[in-house]
């Protein structure tokens, strides 16, 4: 049997060496940074959603960085 492919949480194609893209990025970012960068995300994946066909999962993407950014601000 096939992994399940996750687009949302795990991409694979953000996963290289064992180390997920969004670990590196946080790691050459100031904690300031990263924030701005997971909001950017979210907004980027709700700006989009009606345009590549994939509206639903657009949308969670947005969730995804938004629940992110909120993890990150809780363990400050």
């Amino acid at each position: 049997m096939f992994p399940e492919i996750d687009n949302v949480n795990h991409p694979a194609h953000y996963n290289a060496g064992g180390v997920e893209c969004i670990d590196a990025i946080k790691s050459a970012l100031t904690r300031e940074e990263f924030h701005g960068y997971l909001k950017a995300n979210a907004m980027k994946y709700i700006w989009r959603e009606n345009y590549k066909g994939k509206n639903i999962e657009d949308l969670q993407k947005a969730v995804w960085y938004l629940n992110r950014c909120i993890k990150e601000l809780e363990e400050q």
